[in-house]
């Protein structure tokens, strides 16, 4: 198989062939080290590469005999996880040098699986946002068109999926940040379960938002990643206290006979007119796997208010003694969530608190009909790279919250949800339909999420990395 076929093998098949010898891990290393060599200077997935110490666990890897999950796959860590030996940065110029000690929760489980770190994924500064930029360096770009953004936070990530720099990739999720740059960039993400992946180290572990999860070209790919990084860990409160189970098994028996509800737009959202036409044939397509399909609006409020506050609130308290002291290390779109917070009262917080309770409520009362709930995943196509305000449906959206209808929800009732990749839109960009799974429902999520890809297959698509419009 050439190097540059390897570069787009299911990583299912990749570790078969490694179990088998009839594939170095060395081999697979330096082809995915070589992509990235030769095309990561227009896209900009990574912020540090580490090859030398990849080969050298590729070739540890190779001499003995294979054990993990991910036994010599190369994959990649967001630059929100720490990484021993290895810059890791945040997206921050206060952490542009930083080198920590210590691993993060995903990146010991990865590397105890026998998978080689080969590098850490841009993001923007902490995180904040659904765009990739940051000020160390280019922001990210998305492989199918050049000036387009890949989607925030875990937008590296989901662009190194994209233009084939290795089969596995880690993301993490606080309002979207799998789900939005999957979409984008055509590819599969999964926000497991809230507790179903660690996530440590934590500084703000008691605002029960953000999940670890995958992201990779296949559903099952996503799923054996998930299998190794998944289970309880004692130093994080709020891990499932269950075993993982074998996700990749998991993906098979279809959803013949399940309530599928579908909703264009809650109620409330704006979509793009060619956005929710192609996600709601993808959703009807589920009548053809066996599935009860039902439009519906779920008849909650718009949650957006108190999401925000919190968000805001969190980035103020973690951010806004930096950001005192210098202020020009921070975009204009960080300082304006952390002065933005600076207005709010104790009442306007904890009142965000108990309007996610109410929400739960409401939703948790909808779901209880339903077996999954699908949506678009993003409401329009990826825009400009350097475009804070996109257009949605023709009102333009300066705030994140306001772009983001169908993530943030599930992020505060803290349900399994993935995005699938289900078309394109005129300009041959990726659209996107969520899966969403009830509470712990993460191996139903991937079942459906695998049905779909059986019958509309995406993953033989690929950005040609055109400059188009660039």
């Amino acid at each position: 198989m050439p190097d540059e076929e390897l570069c787009w093998t299911p990583a299912t098949v990749l570790v078969e062939r490694i179990k088998q010898r009839e594939l170095s891990p060395v081999e697979l290393v330096d082809a995915a080290l070589a992509r990235v060599g030769a095309l990561d200077g227009r896209v900009h997935a990574f912020l540090t590469l580490d090859a030398e110490r990849a080969r050298e666990a590729a070739q540890r890897a190779e001499d003995a005999a294979p054990t993990g999950l991910l036994h010599g796959l190369p994959v990649s860590i967001k630059d929100l996880e720490p990484t021993a030996g290895l810059r890791t940065t945040y997206g921050s110029k206060f952490f542009e040098h930083n080198v920590p000690d210590v691993d993060g929760a995903v990146t010991s489980r990865v590397k105890a699986a026998g998978g080689i770190v080969f590098g850490k994924t841009n993001t923007p500064n902490y995180g904040h946002k659904d765009m990739c930029d940051n000020l160390l360096g280019p922001p990210a770009q998305n492989p199918w068109r050049l000036d387009r953004t890949t989607g925030a936070s875990s937008g590296g990530a989901a662009a190194a999926a994209a233009a084939g720099f290795g089969p596995l990739h880690h993301g993490s999720d606080g309002a979207g940040s799998i789900r939005i740059p999957a979409c984008l960039c055509g590819v599969f993400g999964l926000k497991p379960s809230f507790g179903r992946v660690p996530y440590l180290p934590n500084n703000d572990i008691w605002a029960l938002r953000s999940h670890n999860g995958p992201i990779a070209r296949t559903v099952r790919d996503a799923a054996l990643m998930l299998s190794a990084i998944a289970g309880p860990d004692p130093r994080d409160p709020y891990t499932i206290d269950q075993p993982p189970i074998d996700y990749v098994a998991a993906c098979d028996g279809g959803v013949a006979g399940l309530r599928v509800a579908w909703s264009a737009d809650f109620g409330y959202a704006r979509v793009e007119p060619e956005v929710r036409r192609i996600a709601e044939a993808a959703a009807r397509r589920f009548e053809e796997l066996g599935a009860h399909v039902e439009e519906v609006n779920p008849g909650w409020p718009d949650p957006a208010h108190g999401a925000r506050v919190a968000w805001y609130a969190s980035m103020l308290a973690r951010h806004g003694e930096r950001y005192r002291q210098r202020p020009e290390w921070f975009e204009p779109s960080m300082a304006a969530q952390i002065e933005g917070a600076m207005a709010y009262t104790g009442m306007d917080v904890y009142g965000a608190q108990m309007a996610r309770s109410a929400f739960y409520e409401r939703a948790s009362a909808f779901m209880s009909r339903y077996d999954l709930l699908l949506t678009p995943q993003m409401p329009r196509t990826a825009w400009r790279w350097d475009d804070p305000a996109p257009l949605v449906d023709g009102v333009r959206c300066p705030d994140i919250f306001d772009r983001l209808p169908f993530t943030f929800p599930f992020n505060l009732t803290g349900w399994p949800a993935a995005n699938v990749p289900c078309g394109f839109d005129a300009e041959g960009l990726p659209v996107g339909l969520q899966i969403v799974g009830n509470w712990h429902q993460d191996a139903l999520v991937l079942r459906a999420a695998a049905a779909f890809e059986e019958l509309q297959p995406w993953a033989d698509k690929r950005p040609s990395l055109s400059a188009a419009g660039a």
